[in-house]
């Protein structure tokens, strides 16, 4: 079972495709309009200053960090800076070798190939992706059987950034041929508020300040999932004539689709419960727990847990997850352990 949340940070089916487009005229298309992730954009600001002056190539580059975070919006800024062709794809979709040759021998030089989910490659796929990353050549084998022989093909210079929200499946060999490797982060909400108005502007939506901090707080530090909130409220405001988003108006539209003022959703709640009344707070494993909840693993691990640990409502230790006092307040629950779990 797959998480249908309005607070995911996946893309989710129930984005239809008018959605899918509004999100995307959302997006920034260069780095001064990049709002947040102050470390990641200034090495990718030296970078591509960089690779400009000597006019070259971008080194490959890496993103990594919960869905959501704006990993595809920066493969296309990337592309914008440095006036490069883009070629989108993701891991699952590469199941064959030839697949990926076929895309490497069409890229021209200085185009960028940008692979989602790349730690989802399979195996012989990704061995493509050695000698082509590290001196743009591909080896192909033609004429199978008794008399195959390999053929080495030269490519153009090109640039593969990398996206992953499972840094840690990514093997050993591949990551490191990545230049430069960047983790983003979860937003604060002052960020989100500001994303949050600027695509207001966009969408052309009157809001008030404390609207924009309603959403932001509610947001679980993803700018995906506020701009989906700020539609929300749009709809919700647009059915009850309201008018301007205000804070009362974000608090009902959130009440409404189920997202109290932690952000947390029906599922967040039920796990941090589960962890509390069925196993006195922990520590428990993720796989009883996804026995539990009836959800995938990966879900728990992917979608769940980053905002829980970073919000302070959960602990991920070596004996297994443990809520926190602060979930016990939060859930209004009385924390009968002697001892005290830590925020």
């Amino acid at each position: 079972m797959s998480r249908e949340s309005i607070v995911s940070g996946e893309s989710q089916r129930f984005d239809d495709i008018a959605d899918e487009k509004t999100l995307a005229s959302l997006r920034p298309e260069n780095l001064s309009e990049y709002v947040g992730q102050e470390a990641v954009i200034q090495k990718l600001s030296i970078a591509i200053k960089a690779a400009l002056g000597r006019g070259e190539p971008l080194d490959h580059i890496l993103f990594h960090g919960p869905p959501g975070l704006g990993k595809t919006t920066l493969a296309n800024i990337v592309s914008h800076e440095m006036n490069a062709g883009l070629v989108c794809t993701s891991g699952p979709v590469l199941e064959r070798a030839a697949d990926l040759v076929g895309i490497l021998t069409n890229l021209q030089r200085g185009d960028i190939l940008f692979i989602d989910e790349i730690h989802r490659l399979p195996r012989v796929v990704e061995e493509y992706l050695y000698p082509a990353m590290e001196d743009f050549k591909i080896d192909i084998v033609v004429d199978p059987g008794p008399y195959a022989r390999t053929v080495r093909l030269d490519l153009a210079e090109f640039t593969i950034i990398g996206a992953t929200t499972r840094a840690g499946l990514i093997t050993n060999p591949l990551r490191n041929r990545f230049g430069l490797s960047l983790h983003m982060q979860f937003y604060n909400a002052a960020e989100l508020a500001i994303i949050i108005r600027r695509s207001s502007g966009i969408l052309k939506l009157e809001i008030t300040e404390g609207g924009a901090e309603t959403i932001a707080l509610r947001s679980r530090g993803t700018p995906r999932i506020c701009n989906r909130l700020l539609k929300r409220a749009r709809d919700f405001a647009q059915v009850e004539g309201r008018g301007a988003i205000t804070e009362d108006v974000a608090v009902e539209a959130m009440d409404i689709h189920g997202v109290d003022e932690a952000g947390l959703d029906s599922l967040d709640i039920k796990y941090l419960s589960v962890i509390i009344k069925q196993y006195a707070g922990g520590p428990v494993g993720v796989a009883a727990m996804a026995a539990t909840l009836n959800e995938e693993k990966d879900t728990l691990i992917d979608v769940v847990e980053p905002y829980l640990l970073i919000s302070g409502f959960l602990n991920r230790t070596s004996r297994g997850r443990m809520t926190t006092s602060k979930a016990y307040r939060h859930l209004g629950l009385k924390h009968n352990s002697q001892e005290e779990l830590p925020l």
